[in-house]
């Protein structure tokens, strides 16, 4: 895959918040964290998810099995624990502390509250994955693969936009580093042009995550792990 260097380990989902805070989880739900060495690159992170999302900021969330909801907490080393959140969600995606969406098995859609009593608003709408980025961006594409981007007010006010294409994984790292997948696994990147909105980029993979400061990675059906180098010199 021209432009996609391959990291030793095996991943069915991964998450970048930035280079240095990339998070992932692997077939049997144990999560790992990158090190930041390519030799030895993955550290296991005790507990088990399915999904997992990792902000800028340091903030990583994620979701098990049993659609249970924890934030990771403490150091954002070895010393760190997970902390559950009331509700129920099968996707997550925090692109801050203060921006953390999610969707559940019926595909309704919720933002966090910022309050762990009542952590959860219903925002309208039907996704099958969503994205938010630390610039307040939320992009989702819903069962029939159909893009969505969140628009206006990021409370109560705003709506989906729907945006041409078809794509069954999506992730947004900034208002203009968006990267998404289809069915057949093939990877899009957002041109910043609602009327043509996707540039096709070699290469195949089944789950992908882009970050704020240009950082994308992926994993393919194989659970083998890429790291996207094209936009580095």
């Amino acid at each position: 895959m021209a432009h996609w260097k391959k990291i030793t380990g095996g991943l069915t989902g991964i998450s970048a918040g930035s280079r240095s805070n990339v998070w992932g989880v692997n077939s049997e739900g144990k999560i790992y964290r990158f090190t930041n060495d390519d030799a030895t690159p993955w550290h296991g992170v005790p507990g088990g998810l399915t999904d997992i999302s990792a902000a800028a900021d340091g903030t990583v969330w994620g979701v098990n099995a049993n659609a249970e909801i924890y934030r990771y907490t403490g150091d954002q080393g070895t010393g760190g624990h997970w902390k559950k959140i009331p509700g129920g969600l099968v996707r997550i995606s925090a692109g801050s502390r203060s921006n953390v969406w999610g969707v559940n098995s019926e595909g309704k859609i919720y933002r966090f509250t910022n309050d762990d009593a009542t952590p959860w608003h219903g925002v309208p709408g039907g996704l099958t994955d969503i994205s938010a980025a630390a610039d307040g961006t939320v992009w989702g594409v819903n069962a029939n693969a159909e893009i969505y981007r969140y628009t206006g007010d990021q409370g109560t006010g705003g709506h989906w936009k729907k945006i041409p294409g078809g794509l069954v994984k999506i992730s947004a790292g900034s208002r203009s580093n968006v990267w998404g997948v289809n069915s057949q696994g093939q990877i899009y990147r957002f041109t910043n042009d609602d009327a043509t909105p996707w540039h096709g980029v070699p290469g195949g993979l089944t789950d992908i995550s882009a970050a704020a400061d240009g950082t994308v990675w992926g994993v393919n059906a194989n659970a083998e792990i890429y790291r996207y180098t094209g936009d580095q010199p």
